[in-house]
């Protein structure tokens, strides 16, 4: 049974790829789209830490590694860097601290 959901899981993110590069290019240089897909980075990472936040049973729980990577990422914000560069200070400081710790 739990091959069925692999394959199910695998064929829906293949399925999912394929139409992501099969959209029209005259669809992707709509103003609409651009602007959404302007605050897509922004809507992933908010989504990304608040899943963070909570334990399995929905309590909050603030872990001190996660809001290192926070203040590590609010410093390359203030440095003026790019998105990636961003993610990647916040990712590296909260593996570095869960290595350590």
């Amino acid at each position: 049974m739990i091959w069925l959901a692999v394959v199910t899981a695998s064929l829906g993110c293949y399925l999912l790829k394929l139409a992501g590069v099969s959209v029209p290019a005259a669809w992707l240089e709509h103003h609409a789209v651009r602007r959404v897909a302007l605050f897509l980075p922004v809507a992933m990472l908010a989504a990304l830490v608040a899943t963070g936040l909570f334990d399995a049973g929905g309590r909050l729980a603030v872990d001190y590694r996660l809001l290192a990577g926070m203040a590590a990422a609010v410093v390359a914000l203030l440095l003026r860097q790019s998105f990636l560069v961003v993610i990647l200070v916040a990712a590296a400081t909260t593996a570095l601290l869960r290595a350590l710790t």
